[in-house]
């Protein structure tokens, strides 16, 4: 996923039972098919080429970090078979409760980029009405959160947004400043990550 063009697109298929997504380039291009994989006591997601679902570029899988925080690492080809990640993305535990936080984390095991919900209380909005029976099903209309990747510099990189659709399954990607090249991988991943935790949060 080098040299991706903005904005990106996830869609989400809601007539699966698995909890899958495309994502789509400025082009229109499928540049990945996320699948999660049910009943699994782990999270292990599986991140196709395309929607043919032939190739697996990479992997996530779970497991627990330092501050008892989950941490979702991410694999290759080339790394899984050596068992060594390229990269993490953290949930901060309690912090995320009230408002989402995540850190992406390199090889090295040095944070890079934070991930903070804009809003807090857009989610909260969402989820009371979310309880509300035949009102539900509007909520991916009136609340709409949104998610900024920010370096360790202060400088914002990507704005992650919920678009308004039924069943809250469209999101889009917006640039806003210049990663280094070699992230692409990883702070994609981490969003791939990070929006199947939110959205199954409400």
């Amino acid at each position: 996923m080098q040299n991706i063009q903005f904005p990106v697109n996830f869609e989400f298929n809601i007539s699966t039972l698995a909890n899958d997504f495309k994502a789509t380039d400025a082009s229109g291009k499928t540049i990945a098919y996320v699948r999660q994989k049910m009943f699994k006591l782990k999270e292990d997601i599986q991140i196709f080429s395309d929607d043919s679902k032939t190739k697996v570029n990479y992997r996530i899988k779970a497991d627990k970090w330092l501050d008892f925080s989950t941490a979702y690492s991410f694999y290759d080809e080339s790394t899984e078979n050596k068992g060594k990640s390229f990269g993490k993305v953290v949930r901060k535990g309690w912090k995320s409760i009230w408002k989402a936080e995540y850190q992406i984390i390199d090889e090295n095991e040095k944070q890079q980029y934070t991930v903070s919900e804009e809003n807090a209380w857009v989610k909260v909005g969402d989820s009371l009405l979310g309880q509300i029976p035949i009102l539900s099903i509007f909520t991916g209309y009136l609340f709409n959160p949104s998610y900024i990747v920010v370096d360790i510099n202060g400088n914002q990189i990507i704005r992650l947004k919920k678009q308004a659709s039924f069943f809250g399954r469209k999101f889009e990607l917006s640039k806003l400043g210049e990663m280094d090249a070699d992230d692409d991988d990883r702070v994609m991943l981490s969003l791939m990550m990070m929006i199947l935790l939110e959205r199954r949060r409400g």
